[in-house]
């Protein structure tokens, strides 16, 4: 992908922040806004549960990287199996969740998988998807492979304007997983071809860089999820399911900043929903 979310909240870079945490409770939004941000509290739980999960997978694979994960695509970008892990366990969770209701835009399918030499990198895929279920607990179920190939086929989704679709970036900044730096899961709803709600996993941000002077987080604890609902604000939350802090968006919309991830995944696949949402 062209975007990297970690380019809007890496502390890192040196420029003024563009958001700060509010340790204060937010006041309380207008009705209509509680309305609207109630509409989707299953949708917003399934999509954390969903992020949180992959984010853990990749934070593994990243501390186990080796030479031997990395393919490339035919445009010779590096592809990891942490890349088809994050979609596999997204796209299960989301379709256990919704099952009469779940379509996926999503970035990667299992064509190379399927070839000659790949399925030893399956079988990895499928391990830790297994142990990332196993240690969730929700889900009683072990996966085969070929259930995970289903999974990350079940990403070829075209969208659209009508109904609700899932878009995913199972990473975002690849060449920042591959180095051991910063990357991102990517997971926005489209409502009606407008984006209601987005879920960012950011599983190698240091807490402490987004403490207040004073707050440090324990242990040098690194992973949090930023999410909003349309008219119910943005928050962060550790990765560890901790209590969750308002995020004040200086410069920018966290949806609108969903939106623009959407388009260019749509325009990177050459799916006609670019075309109708965008």
């Amino acid at each position: 992908m062209s975007i990297n979310w970690l380019r809007f909240v890496s502390p890192s870079l040196k420029k003024p922040p563009l958001f700060h945490l509010c340790h204060l409770p937010p006041p309380p939004p207008s009705s209509s806004a509680v309305i609207v941000a109630m509409s989707y509290d299953k949708e917003l739980a399934a999509a954390k549960k969903a992020a949180s999960l992959a984010a853990r997978l990749c934070q593994k694979v990243q501390k186990a990287l080796l030479q031997s994960d990395v393919q490339s695509k035919n445009d010779k970008s590096p592809v990891t199996v942490a890349d088809y892990g994050s979609q596999a366990l997204v796209s299960f969770v989301l379709q256990q969740e919704f099952p009469d209701n779940f379509s996926l835009v999503a970035e990667e399918d299992s064509k190379d998988l399927r070839k000659d030499g790949g399925q030893e990198i399956v079988e990895r895929i499928t391990k830790l998807v297994n142990d990332s279920l196993t240690i969730d607990g929700s889900y009683n179920v072990t996966l085969s492979t070929e259930d995970i190939l289903r999974a990350i086929d079940n990403g070829r989704s075209e969208g659209g304007s009508q109904g609700r679709h899932w878009v995913l970036d199972p990473i975002d900044g690849t060449k920042g997983f591959l180095r051991g730096d910063q990357y991102a899961i990517a997971l926005a709803l489209l409502d009606g071809g407008k984006v209601v709600l987005g879920v960012l996993a950011c599983p190698n941000l240091p807490l402490t860089s987004l403490s207040d002077a004073g707050q440090h987080s324990p242990n040098n604890k690194v992973g949090c999820l930023f999410f909003a609902v349309v008219g119910g604000g943005t928050y962060m939350q550790p990765l560890d399911g901790s209590s969750a802090v308002k995020v004040i968006m200086i410069y920018y919309n966290f949806l609108l900043l969903i939106s623009v991830c959407i388009c260019n995944l749509y325009n990177y696949m050459g799916s006609p929903g670019a075309s109708k949402c965008c």
